[in-house]
């Protein structure tokens, strides 16, 4: 027998295999266990319906009259309105050539008990504020109280009373937008008990070279105090 090769001890233990590294995972859902797997799958596709679902409630809220979109007038207009209304005014033959801010004030009630109306605040102003300059402005500064507006406007008459359930919304979304932004700056121990708003309306002035003349006057229209 070769000296190298020695027999165990009588009563010793023989030594262990080496272990085998475990398989490697696999990557993705494919690496979850069965109960998790089928979370994932059941997580993927509903948000897969929700996306399809959306897609096609926009298509047919900006597609041309059909009969499909007016007998599913109610269920795409509750969808859409007001976050996700659709606005071609930019391509329009005679584009808007008119400035629109809109300015909010507030009515609070000071820690003495005192009620006192705040100064206006030109809310639009404070967006292009935020905006300007940058590279990657926010979408919610650039349209969320501009569509707010014209959501107003376009669902209420003269008076400035809403023409049925979408006016009624619409007024709530405005209101809502308002007071956070007025909220948000207002002395500590205030308590805000109204808010107002108004648009202020200025026409673009004409270029010189065009002969053309232009009211550039600004022109108000107020809105009546809601209570918050």
């Amino acid at each position: 027998m070769d000296s190298n090769e020695r027999e165990p001890a009588e009563g010793a233990l023989p030594s262990a295999a080496p272990a085998r590294p475990a398989p490697p995972r696999a990557p993705g859902i494919a690496g979850l266990s069965a109960p998790y797997r089928v979370l994932a799958a059941l997580a993927l596709g509903a948000v897969g319906v929700g996306a399809c679902l959306h897609l096609g409630l926009v298509f047919l809220h900006v597609a041309p009259a059909n009969t499909v979109g007016k007998q599913n007038a109610r269920l795409v207009d509750g969808w859409i309105y007001p976050e996700f209304e659709q606005n071609w005014k930019l391509f329009a033959p005679n584009p808007l050539q008119q400035n629109i801010a809109v300015e909010a004030r507030a009515q609070v009630r000071t820690a003495g008990g005192e009620l006192v109306t705040r100064d206006w605040r030109d809310l639009s102003a404070e967006d292009g504020a935020a905006i300007r300059h940058g590279l990657l402005p926010s979408h919610t500064q650039q349209n969320e109280l501009r569509r707010a507006w014209d959501f107003f406007t376009g669902s209420h008459d003269e008076d400035d009373k809403p023409d049925g359930e979408r006016g009624e919304l619409a007024e709530q979304y405005l209101k809502r937008i308002a007071a956070d932004r007025l909220a948000s700056r207002k002395d500590a121990g205030d308590r805000i008990v109204r808010i107002q708003l108004r648009s202020a309306t200025r026409s673009v002035a004409a270029p010189s070279w065009s002969g053309e003349k232009t009211d550039t006057q600004t022109y108000y229209r107020e809105l009546p105090w809601w209570n918050v």
